[in-house]
């Protein structure tokens, strides 16, 4: 924690490098190889970047996990939003979301061949739009974890408040925690510590890694991005691991609180409930998504639109799913950097600014 003040002061960089070589020394003496995990897409982007797995030791492992929102998105969803758009629905999203293939094509080629798709920098441009004298039915393209689904659940009750009858989201939300569950129990991953999320932890709390840790044995520390919070985390965790602890630690704390934000989790809560959720290349995961309350179903899309989310078929070539659970390095994908490029994105690992294959392909395939 004492490093705070400095978070890419060279000397105390080269500091925690020596603690890190020391804490997989002592695991090395144990006889153990580990896998970390980062679940953060800005995480992922910020470990390429700053080259931090360059001065990891042999026996330490750091691998990238389902930390990108865009990149789990099940193609089926990609499939209903296109439907939709054929149907002459206006489509609003992010950027990142146009060019992730769903089974026959995306939503930029649509959009090339006249489909509505409008590119929102906040959900709040897609309400005004769809408030326009004008306007045809406008759908937003609700994606994401904790930290972007606590302002779209507030946007649901501004919805109702300004009557907004020609808006409604179509939902793909995520949550973090049973992800985390279901790769800690998963035996081919074989994760042994977790360096959890920044800004979904800003949102969910320190304690609600608790369980995890306590339950499955399974390391976690909340890190910032800067280079000096992500190698405080990872020697952390090596130091964890070698003495036997499982606990959870934040060192995020300038911005994370032990209880997350409360007002966002209320939010969160008064607008949508648990359901089971598929993740693209991982499948269905119990609990892991949320739905829409009854109460607000007029601005759920799938019922208001009756359009059907179903399972998609992605590219038989894409690995994606392999890389998400950290089972394979993007660089060992057989499409990375050839048929897959950032210009030509097969799978939406290349397509997202914190996907893990854009990291690879961006700053090294050693990235």
């Amino acid at each position: 924690m004492k490093y705070l003040d400095g978070y890419r002061d060279p000397d105390a960089a080269r500091h925690l490098i020596r603690g890190i070589a020391a804490a997989a020394e002592r695991l090395a003496r144990q006889g153990r190889t580990v896998r970390l995990m980062e679940v953060c897409g800005t995480h992922t982007m910020a470990i390429a970047r700053h080259g931090i797995r360059d001065v990891l030791p042999a026996n330490v492992v750091l691998c990238s996990g389902p930390g990108c929102p865009v990149c789990v998105t099940d193609a089926g969803y990609i499939d209903a939003a296109l439907a939709l758009a054929g149907r002459g629905v206006t489509i609003a999203s992010f950027g990142d979301m146009l060019r992730v293939p769903g089974s026959q094509g995306s939503l930029a080629e649509a959009r090339a061949q006249g489909a509505r798709v409008v590119v929102c920098y906040s959900p709040a441009e897609a309400l005004t739009l769809s408030m326009a004298g004008d306007a045809a039915e406008v759908v937003f393209l609700a994606v994401g974890f904790e930290t972007t689904v606590a302002p779209l659940a507030a946007l649901l009750a501004a919805a109702r408040a300004r009557q907004a009858a020609k808006f409604s989201l179509l939902t793909a939300f995520k949550t973090v925690i049973p992800a985390l569950v279901a790769l800690a129990q998963d035996p081919e991953v074989a994760i042994d510590a977790f360096l959890c999320p920044a800004h979904v932890s800003a949102v969910i709390g320190a304690q609600a890694y608790t369980h995890l840790a306590e339950q499955y044995r399974v390391p976690c520390t909340i890190a910032g991005f800067e280079p000096l919070d992500i190698l405080f985390a990872i020697q952390n965790l090596l130091e964890q691991l070698a003495d036997g602890r499982a606990e959870v630690v934040n060192q995020y704390a300038r911005v994370v609180k032990e209880e997350g934000n409360r007002r966002a989790r209320h939010a969160i809560d008064e607008a949508l409930e648990p359901v089971d959720a598929a993740w693209r290349g991982i499948g269905v995961i119990p609990g892991s998504g949320l739905a829409i309350r009854a109460h607000f179903q007029a601005y759920d899309a799938a019922h208001k639109l009756g359009v059907v989310v179903g399972r998609g078929q992605a590219d038989a070539g894409c690995r994606c799913g392999d890389v998400l659970k950290g089972k394979l390095p993007p660089a060992e994908c057989p499409r990375f950097g050839r048929a897959c490029t950032p210009d030509h994105p097969v799978g939406p690992c290349m397509v997202s600014g914190e996907g893990s294959c854009a990291a690879y392909y961006r700053y090294g395939r050693g990235a």
